[in-house]
């Protein structure tokens, strides 16, 4: 798709190319904020207010498409799928209320500020055990995302559900496999293999629950098997569909979130060298590369009845896509919004974990790792750049804007 010559009336934007998409978001925020692509069957909406409100009207912009594969399964992998007994469902984000209040205020109890707290020297740990990994190969360099940021969130989010670390490898397939076979477009051939991951994923999650059941532990899963015991109504098929949220949203936008600040800070090397002289600013910067470079640019909605976002009217059962990333570029909120500034007043005004009822659960999880992780690479390798001679390239996707690799070097 990215290779593919773009009409003109398509104002530059390729759906699936995520290496630099910005330009076009700026043209279409100016010259058509609410466009229907035809290639993808999308209404595309990329101005911060239209992008907020539709959010926030769930009652006509519907969720239950978040999930959907962007490409329609083709028979093959849907027969493995089915054959292998996968009836996984979203665990919050493409459900819809009154069924998404329940579950959602069942979540948010496991989800609790402690479960976090305690994590923290456990991240901490892991990062400096990793950090000194990479420092291990000296001369050569190293690769921040595949040395540090691919395995730290899955360590966490796989200890916070009581999962072995040795199952990364797996855990990483699966949401490799999830990705690409909900966002990604791919022949009936090439969903086959990704199709078989999806039926061991779903299966894992349905045992994680029955672990829960026979052998409780203090993890998250048996928070959840316990509030089901004191009365909290949901079922084991809604529990076993968080954890197939977790499993990916858990830790593969955790691993982005870090490898595009250390990237972004990298390229803007003053604001790298003043989070070495002042850590306290590291909070700041993280909520900037959040606007500036989120790790999921774009997320869907579909119309279950008739409405307008902004000027245009959006016919039910249409679908949309909600440009977050071109939304915390929207000159009328941010100023001077292409630029990169840790001191940005209202960087926190962004849209990345998106708005309204379905406001990222796991951000503060998400923030923290990356907080932690961004002091301890500052302090530690304070001389740490960017290798010049190899190009960042970002791998093709309808939603997530997901680096390579993040090739870096030091003194």
């Amino acid at each position: 798709m990215s290779e593919a010559v773009c009409p003109a009336g398509y104002h530059g934007y390729e759906p699936f190319d995520m290496n630099n998409p910005f330009p076009a978001y700026q043209e279409m925020r100016k010259e058509q904020p609410v466009m229907f692509d035809d290639r993808i069957n999308h209404f595309v909406v990329t101005r911060y207010d239209d992008v907020k409100a539709t959010f926030d009207n769930w009652e006509t912009f519907s969720s239950e498409n978040a999930q959907a594969p962007v490409r329609p399964l083709g028979e093959p992998a849907r027969k493995v799928m089915t054959d292998g007994g996968f009836t996984a469902y979203s665990g919050l984000s493409a459900r819809i209320p009154p069924e998404h209040t329940r579950i959602r205020a069942i979540a948010s109890k496991a989800f609790t500020p402690r479960r976090y707290r305690v994590m923290e020297p456990l991240i901490r740990d892991n990062v400096n055990i990793l950090i000194n990994k990479m420092l291990e190969k000296g001369d050569a360099g190293g690769d921040l995302l595949a040395d540090v940021a691919y395995e730290l969130p899955a360590i966490t989010i796989l200890t916070l559900l009581g999962v072995p670390v040795s199952k990364i490898p797996e855990v990483k397939d699966w949401a490799t496999s999830r990705a690409v076979i909900t966002w990604a477009e791919l022949t009936d051939e090439e969903q086959i293999p990704h199709a078989h991951n999806m039926v061991k994923y779903w299966n894992y999650c349905q045992e994680l629950v029955a672990i829960a059941k026979s052998t409780p532990s203090d993890n998250l899963v048996t928070d959840l098997v316990d509030l089901q015991s004191a009365g909290d109504e949901i079922s084991d098929h809604e529990i076993a569909s968080i954890l197939y949220s977790l499993l990916f949203a858990g830790h593969e936008t955790t691993t982005t979130l870090i490898s595009n600040s250390i990237r972004v800070l990298l390229e803007h090397r003053v604001a790298y060298e003043a989070l070495v002289e002042d850590a306290s600013k590291i909070p700041a910067a993280i909520d900037e590369v959040l606007r500036y470079s989120p790790s999921i640019v774009a997320w869907r909605r579909k119309a279950v009845k008739d409405g307008h976002i902004g000027e245009m009217p959006i016919p039910a059962g249409s679908n949309v896509l909600l440009v977050m990333g071109s939304a915390n570029r929207d000159e009328s909120v941010f100023d001077q919004p292409d630029a990169f500034d840790i001191g940005r007043e209202n960087a926190r005004n962004h849209l990345a974990f998106g708005y309204g009822i379905h406001y990222c659960l796991g951000n503060l999880l998400a923030k923290l790792q990356a907080r932690v992780a961004i002091e301890e690479i500052t302090k530690n390798v304070p001389t740490l750049r960017l290798k010049r001679e190899v190009a960042i390239t970002f791998g093709e996707n309808l939603s997530f804007r997901v680096p390579a690799s993040v090739p870096v070097e030091w003194n």
